[in-house]
């Protein structure tokens, strides 16, 4: 079961293009799905407004409507209501007759109701008629008679309600409008049906919704098309990356490659021109004093003394080409010593004047930065000693709250006058670079006509923590670089 679920993370693992990849995308699928949100639910909000102020302004033009249909019938029964006594039932028939024959539209009528509850008129229904309806309510429970009375009672006003369409028997929402004759105690109304306003509305909401998911879908199309874009130029990139890379790493292995031929071709020289030489003079020697000893010459004992000199000088040339490759001070005392040692060895060569500052070292750097700082003063020197025509050369090495720095400074010609008539700035230059940057360090190069800086930092993580009786100590930067 472990081994599954190891098998299992090991897949979902995701790989360097993977991560980039999901790091750039998602930011962009976050914004995207934020923005639509935001529009979605403003478009929504915006459209419910739209529709309630559009249900509003339809409802208002009805109720205009009812009082003009109510202002009719006033002024039809005006005079007859007028002149008639409260218990004038001729003149209350009349009334009820009129307004019976005033109908308008398909399900448009009169009614009215006294205020004990009883329908006096209703043309389109007339089963209500005669009948007492106090306590009528609709389907959803919402009073329909008993607030038509109260309503006239106060003096006129709206209600609305569900009720039954006469032309189609099917319950529609009706808004009435009520005023109260108030000598017969009569509630007056009549009432128009809103169900196209509210067909209209529902088909507004319907248009508005079908708009907000059109748009939700665009926004995923752009997103997606985004996603892809970015997915193509993060592959273009990618390859064109692996261009470079292959590239840097084909001229690296070039370098690499001459590098190493170059050394090997010093070294053969080294050996050749004077080990080589030395080894030859010695074996001349050697045979002189043979043939003298064998002769019984006196003089037999000077050649071997020429012959021991000779060795010793063959064995102090190689010391010196072995320190050249790898010098064992370097590892021994450090590499404040082991810079002395190569800048006095340099000055004896070259007979130019050498300085070198340092505080007290501890061999507090790690064997990298010690073989990488050593190399680059190494290479410094020797484009000194080959271009820059310096008489005046030091080497300084500190440490300090970020790490370790080394500079080398002549008062040579400068590197920008050499570099493009002999080649200097060329290999050494890259290479000290490389080797600052396997460290993460920084390697700062300043040169004119009045001479070359060269300075190279390694970063605090490079220092080694000093150990007093077993224990560690705090690094002084200063002293430890």
């Amino acid at each position: 079961m472990r081994n599954r679920w190891n098998s299992f993370r090991s897949r979902l693992r995701l790989t360097y293009r993977q991560k980039v990849f999901l790091l750039t995308a998602l930011p962009l699928v976050l914004a995207v799905a934020a923005i639509a949100v935001v529009v979605t639910a403003q478009s929504r909000q915006l459209a419910e407004r739209e529709i309630r102020e559009l249900e509003s302004q339809l409802i208002e033009a009805k109720r205009a409507e009812l009082k003009n249909y109510l202002s009719l019938a006033r002024t039809a029964i005006g005079s007859t209501y007028g002149n008639a006594a409260p218990d004038d039932d001729a003149s209350k028939l009349l009334v009820t007759q009129t307004l019976s024959a005033m109908i308008y539209g398909q399900d448009g009528f009169f009614f009215v109701y006294d205020y004990d509850g009883n329908n006096l008129v209703s043309p389109r229904q007339t089963f209500l008629i005669g009948k007492n309806w106090s306590g009528l309510s609709d389907v959803n429970g919402v009073s329909v008679v008993d607030t038509i009375i109260e309503t006239a009672r106060s003096g006129g006003g709206y209600h609305a309600y569900d009720w039954a369409k006469p032309s189609t028997d099917e319950t529609a929402r009706m808004v009435v409008y009520v005023i109260g004759l108030q000598d017969w105690k009569w509630a007056l109304g009549t009432g128009i049906f809103i169900d196209d306003v509210l067909s209209t509305v529902a088909a507004a909401e319907a248009e508005t919704q079908a708009r907000i998911q059109k748009t939700f879908i665009y926004i995923v199309l752009i997103t997606i098309l985004a996603l892809f874009a970015v997915f193509v130029a993060g592959l273009l990139l990618n390859l064109h990356e692996r261009r470079l890379a292959d590239a840097k790493l084909r001229a690296l292995t070039e370098r690499i490659i001459d590098t190493q031929e170059e050394e090997r071709g010093r070294v053969a020289r080294e050996l050749h021109d004077s080990i080589s030489q030395i080894l030859i003079g010695v074996r001349y020697t050697l045979e002189l004093a043979r043939k003298r000893v064998m002769s019984g010459e006196p003089r037999a004992s000077e050649s071997l003394d020429k012959g021991i000199d000779g060795l010793t000088e063959a064995i102090h040339e190689v010391r010196r080409i072995s320190s050249d490759l790898r010098p064992g001070v370097l590892d021994d005392l450090g590499l404040g010593p082991a810079l002395k040692s190569l800048i006095d060895e340099f000055s004896r060569r070259t007979g130019i004047e050498t300085e070198f500052k340092t505080v007290v070292f501890r061999n507090l750097l790690d064997k990298d930065a010690k073989i990488a700082l050593y190399r680059i003063a190494q290479e410094a020197l020797t484009n000194v000693e080959r271009h820059a025509k310096a008489s005046h050369v030091s080497i300084e090495i500190f440490g300090h709250r970020n790490g370790a720095t080394m500079r080398v400074e002549d008062n040579g010609t400068g590197i920008i006058g050499e570099a493009p008539r002999k080649g200097v700035g060329g290999l050494g230059l890259r290479n000290m670079q490389e080797r600052i940057a396997q460290l993460k360090g920084t390697l700062r190069v300043i040169s004119s006509e009045t001479g070359t800086l060269i300075e190279a930092s390694v970063p605090l993580t490079h220092l080694l923590s000093p150990v007093t009786t077993g224990k560690s100590a705090p690094i002084n930067p200063r002293k430890s670089a």
